[in-house]
Formats: structure tokens, C-alpha cells, sequence
């Protein structure tokens, strides 16, 4: 059914897909790719194994639609990043979402950390061309803020990188944030904790030398 010119999906159909696709995240941001079957992903479902292709034919199927799925969330707040802004704002608040995302989506981020770390082999189409692609756009937009003095000199690719990096770092790993913080600073808060410390490291960096 996936991928075929059929007639729209039922709600019921939609609801099934979207049954699987959960249950596919948590097995995969477990597992792995290779470590994941489809028996494991139906049983998470609480569907037969016939019923699940009927919906997806392959795991790779699955699998690339849970992908696509979490790089259009990803994205989404370096798109919302506006070129008419005020550049210390927009990059404050870009901080902030991702760093919401690490703490919304710790499963998506698992998933994604783990297809990186094998090497991309299911994805790099996506990551050479959609991403790329968003990425050089707002690197364009920060080397116009630099040129204009509305930021201090910096390399745009890195500093997207190191905000990647600071921002998913409270997903990837935050059995070992809250295993360091301890029962005191380890609840929710870690995450507006890590939001403060994380501006002030970027932006003070940032603000234009006067």
C-alpha cells in the first residue's frame, strides 16, 4: 500500500499507519536499524505481522518514512530562522527550540543520531540535498548579518554545528545529564537550566564588538 496511486487513505487506514509508525520509533530508536525486525515493530503495533504490510511493505519502507518524517521536525526551527529579524533574537530563540526539541523528541533524536553514526547509509540523499540546501541558505543569511556588523565574525557552518551539538546533547545523552546534575538539578528543569547557560555561552560570543 505504501507509495502506491490509491485512493486517499480512511481514518482508520491513517490511524493504523500512524499506529505503526509509533511503534517503529520506539523499537528503532532502541535497536537500530539492524537491530530492529519487523515482528518487533508489528508486536509494538499490537498487530499480526500481515496486517503490518499490509501498510508497509518493507522495514526500510517504515523506516524512511519515520525519517523524513523527523528531518521535515528537525528542520523546522532553522526554516523559522528570519533574515528580517534581529539576529541576536532569532539566534536566541533557535537555541531554545532546539533545545525544546531535545526535550520533546528524545526518541527522533536517538534514531537520527544512530543512522548518522552508522554512516547515514539510508539517508544521505536527504542530508546532501534537502539539508544541505536549507543549511547554505542561512549560512547566506548569517554572513549578511556579519557584513552588516549585527554580529561578531564567525564561521556559520561551526556555529550551526556547535548549536546541533550543545542543543541534542540533552537527548542523546541525558541518562548521563541526570545521573552528573543529581536528584536536585536532574528534574525538568535541567532543560531551562542548559536554555540560559546555552544563550549566554552563544550570544555573548555573538553581540558585535562595539
Amino acid at each position: 500500500m505504501e507509495g502506491s496511486a490509491a485512493r486517499p487513505r480512511t481514518r482508520i487506514q491513517t490511524e493504523k499507519r500512524e499506529a505503526i509508525l509509533e511503534a517503529a520509533l520506539d523499537v528503532f530508536s532502541a535497536h537500530g536499524y539492524r537491530g530492529s525486525t519487523i515482528d518487533q515493530i508489528a508486536a509494538a503495533a499490537g498487530m499480526s505481522k500481515p496486517n503490518l504490510l499490509y501498510y508497509f511493505r518493507r522495514k526500510d519502507d517504515i523506516y524512511k518514512a519515520l525519517i523524513q518524517r523527523l528531518l521535515d521536525t528537525w528542520l523546522a526551527p532553522l526554516r523559522e530562522l528570519d533574515d528580517d529579524g534581529d539576529p541576536i533574537t532569532e539566534l536566541r530563540s533557535y537555541i531554545r527550540r532546539k533545545l525544546e526539541m531535545a526535550r520533546d523528541f528524545p526518541r527522533e533524536s536517538r534514531l537520527f543520531a544512530n543512522e548518522i553514526l552508522q554512516g547515514a547509509p539510508r539517508i544521505l540523499p536527504m542530508l546532501e540535498g534537502e539539508l544541505k540546501s536549507l543549511v547554505d541558505e542561512k549560512v547566506l543569511v548569517m554572513k549578511g548579518w556579519i557584513r552588516a556588523g549585527k554580529i561578531a565574525r564567525t564561521d556559520p557552518w561551526h556555529l550551526i554545528f556547535a548549536i546541533w551539538a550543545t542543543t541534542q546533547h540533552y537527548a542523546d545523552f541525558d541518562a548521563q545529564v541526570r545521573a552528573v546534575l543529581g536528584p536536585d538539578r536532574g528534574g525538568d528543569g535541567r532543560f531551562e537550566d542548559a536554555a540560559r547557560f546555552l544563550e549566554g555561552l552563544f550570544i555573548e560570543g555573538l553581540r558585535p564588538k562595539r
